[in-house]
């Protein structure tokens, strides 16, 4: 038989009862949707006081090397007609019936990973539109090894020499590294429309008489010197012309209207104030809805204002240091990358598997990891698709260096932060408190090549 013992009798006060007596050491409110945050906090920042901005930059002629898009029934893909004018010789061609003949008149090929779609030295004899996937283009090096030249995808195109009848041959090899649809108008189908429309072999012909106005490899109009004379020899005139329609970036604003109860604010204000910790957080959210504004936006966000020539993709799919030297390159003075964490660990899962370690540098007080000592910042603002992939960006900062700049206002009334404001909005009939929280923000790109973005960043490959 088991004998339960009696518990002994409580002989002090008991914790529980202890608690009505004692003062609560309490931590201010916690939110975590606080990230790091460093596009904001390492972009040079500008003060716009007209709240618009105007990018004035040297006059650049169009080349017409824009990306066409498409369009599926099904299995069957066709180029939008009017997106042919993207072809250089096709620029400014309006008549809508000649390039829906054309558009219909491409044909559809599909290729597996490795297949070969042009070969170097043969006839260029077709225009290729790359619909959906990869293709790498090949060259011969110095030394007769094969070289990488570069990688298309969507919407890119190459062969658009065929349209002005010229006989040449493809400088290159193309292959496809995944699978990838294109469409081709073989230059006999491209010879046979062109000679039943009038507007359109009239179009060709005009734009084949215009001479080609200088340029500098960067589009921009030319300035004429004279170097390496002797003599007396006379010199060239010039000047430097502007571009007639310079983009004009006005501040954006992320808003809401905080609100507080005058019992909340008067009575339980003590030791924290109400007011003050209602307003940290909601100051906290509109920044973190400012740096995803600042990547996202369409109209002035990094990601939708990246030049096309400042776009490349990855080689194979995860981010490599090809990758990223590729990036690097097409810049001078990069001063950071920034990446989704995803994209940066599987960076590093790329290095260590080619048995290379990264540096790590100090920025802010912070250990952040860099590549050829540019640092990789975090920012997860930057999207990650379903299918796992991603962007990384990389960017030149500052006005002096014809960067990436932020745009925020002078002097706002009212105002909390640099940047930032609020308003006491008056106090309604139930007794609550409004407070209007608003922050104007912008980010201009001042030259293209200020800022590059890798796309088709795998980051979940093991």
């Amino acid at each position: 038989m088991t004998v339960t013992e009696e518990p002994a009798p409580q002989q002090s006060l008991g914790t529980r009862a202890a608690k009505t007596l004692a003062t609560t050491t309490k931590s201010l409110p916690q939110m975590r949707g606080i990230t790091p945050r460093w596009l904001l906090s390492q972009l040079p920042w500008v003060e716009v006081p007209a709240g618009t901005y105007r990018v004035n930059r040297r006059l650049t002629y169009t080349v017409g090397d824009g990306k066409v898009s498409f369009f599926n029934t099904g299995a069957r893909v066709q180029v939008v007609p009017a997106e042919l004018t993207e072809l250089e010789l096709l620029r400014g061609f309006a008549d809508e019936q000649a390039l829906s003949v054309l558009a219909n008149a491409f044909e559809q090929r599909e290729y597996e990973p490795g297949d070969t779609i042009v070969t170097a030295g043969s006839s260029l004899d077709h225009l290729v539109l790359v619909a959906h996937g990869k293709v790498d283009r090949f060259g011969i090096g110095e030394y007769g090894e094969e070289t990488l030249l570069g990688t298309s995808t969507d919407g890119d195109h190459f062969g658009a020499e065929m349209l002005a009848g010229v006989d040449e041959t493809w400088s290159f090899t193309a292959r496809a590294t995944t699978r990838v649809t294109v469409l081709v108008l073989p230059g006999a189908t491209w010879t046979r429309l062109n000679g039943r429309s009038e507007p359109l072999r009239s179009h060709v012909r005009e734009v084949l008489a215009q001479p080609r106005k200088p340029q500098n490899k960067a589009g921009e109009a030319s300035i004429d010197l004279t170097a390496g004379h002797d003599g007396e020899l006379t010199l060239s005139g010039t000047y430097v012309d502007y571009d007639p329609s310079p983009r004009e970036y006005e501040l954006a604003v992320a808003q809401t209207i905080l609100r507080v109860h005058t019992r909340v604010a008067d009575l339980y204000s003590k030791p924290m104030d109400q007011l003050e910790q209602q307003l940290r957080l909601t100051v906290e959210a509109v920044r973190e809805r400012q740096e995803y504004e600042l990547v996202n936006n369409t109209d002035f966000g990094l990601l939708h204002n990246a030049d096309l020539k400042q776009r490349i993709t990855t080689r194979n799919g995860p981010p490599t240091p090809h990758d990223l030297d590729d990036l690097l390159t097409r810049r001078r003075k990069t001063r950071f990358f920034l990446a989704h964490p995803r994209a940066i660990a599987a960076f590093g899962r790329e290095c260590t598997a080619a048995g290379i370690y990264p540096a790590t540098a100090e920025l802010d007080g912070k250990r952040v990891q860099t590549w050829r000592g540019v640092p990789m910042l975090p920012c997860d603002k930057i999207p990650v698709s379903e299918t796992g992939t991603t962007s990384i960006i990389a960017m030149r900062t500052g006005e002096d260096d014809y960067g990436v700049i932020g745009l925020r206002p002078a002097e706002l009334p009212d105002q909390y932060q640099p940047g930032l404001n609020v308003r006491f909005m008056g106090i309604g009939s139930r007794a609550v408190t409004s407070y209007l929280v608003s922050g104007y923000h912008s980010v201009a790109v001042l030259v293209p090549d200020a800022l590059g973005v890798l796309d088709g960043v795998e980051i979940g490959r093991a």
